[in-house]
């Protein structure tokens, strides 16, 4: 399955534009037929076709789906808890996907404290 290799090479520089603390511990990985950026193993953002995947905290989801250009990750046919997509207008400007990575690290950092 194809994935937007446009989205991919925005998302490893958005990346790489990180401290290196942050940035040596991305790792790319192929998964859901996409492609995921995993911090320290933990999922943050990914492709999926055309679609931005980005994890979102419990906390933020509600508010996050009140936006036009998200919907949830509905991968198996049911909606997938703290994923949501995010269509091609939401990510228009390197700040759009600047925040949407950001907002999958803040997840992935959760998920990293909850299970110490």
């Amino acid at each position: 399955m194809a994935y937007n290799e446009d989205l991919e090479k925005r998302l490893d520089y958005a990346f790489k534009l990180f401290p290196k603390d942050i940035a040596k511990e991305i790792l790319k990985k192929k998964m859901f037929g996409g492609l995921a950026y995993l911090f320290k193993g933990k999922m943050t953002v990914g492709i999926i076709k055309e679609n931005l995947m980005v994890r979102i905290v419990a906390d933020k989801i509600d508010e996050i789906m009140k936006m036009e250009v998200v919907r949830p990750m509905d991968f198996a046919k049911r909606p997938m808890k703290e994923f949501v997509y995010v269509s091609s207008k939401g990510y228009t400007t390197e700040e759009e996907l600047q925040n949407w990575i950001e907002l999958g690290l803040e997840h992935a950092r959760k998920k990293l404290k909850n299970t110490k």
